[in-house]
C-alpha cells in the first residue's frame, strides 16, 4: 500500500489538481455555481476559509 508519507504526498497531489479544476470553472460561474463550488473546497481542505478569501468567495 505504500508508506503513510506516501499516502500523504498523493492525498495533496490529488486535493491540488481538484483546486486546479475548481478554480478553472469558477472563472466563468454564476452567482449560484460559485456558492456551490465554494461548498466543495470547504469539504476538500481544512485551510478552506483563507483559501476562499484569498478567491474572493466569502461570505
Amino acid at each position: 500500500m505504500g508508506s503513510e508519507r506516501e499516502r500523504e504526498l498523493r492525498r495533496r497531489r490529488k486535493r491540488k489538481k481538484k483546486m486546479n479544476l475548481i478554480k478553472a470553472r469558477l472563472k466563468k460561474a454564476t452567482s449560484s455555481e460559485k456558492e456551490v463550488l465554494a461548498a466543495k473546497i470547504r469539504r476538500l481542505t481544512p485551510g478552506a476559509e483563507t483559501l476562499l478569501s484569498s478567491l474572493g468567495l466569502k461570505k
